[in-house]
């Protein structure tokens, strides 16, 4: 495997008024996770990318980390840190954020 952990960030934009997680909160936490990941040096083992519907809509924003198969749903800027420290250095989920899909 190339990388230890994968993170997929649902960046999918549906027209109104159906429900989507958005491209444009999308793609700020993958440049959030991202920026956070090289900060840390982790960039070899880590590897965060957007990605299309996670069908996951009705909890979005939306992400998965892989290998682990963890979804998780609402996630704001506010909680990369928290998912980055306890799920991807620490390797506890964040159970606060978890979807059981």
């Amino acid at each position: 495997m190339k990388y230890k952990k994968h993170l997929f960030i649902c960046t999918n934009q549906k027209p109104a008024p159906k429900r989507s997680c958005g491209e444009e909160h999308g793609l700020a936490l993958v440049e959030a996770f991202k920026g956070r990941i090289k900060e840390l040096g982790l960039q070899v083992d880590i590897r965060a990318q957007k990605t299309g519907c996670l069908d996951v809509c009705a909890f979005g924003p939306a992400m998965v980390v892989y290998p682990e198969g963890v979804f998780y749903g609402n996630v704001q800027l506010s909680d990369v840190e928290e998912i980055v420290q306890s799920h991807l250095v620490g390797n506890q989920v964040v159970e606060r954020l978890k979807l059981n899909v």
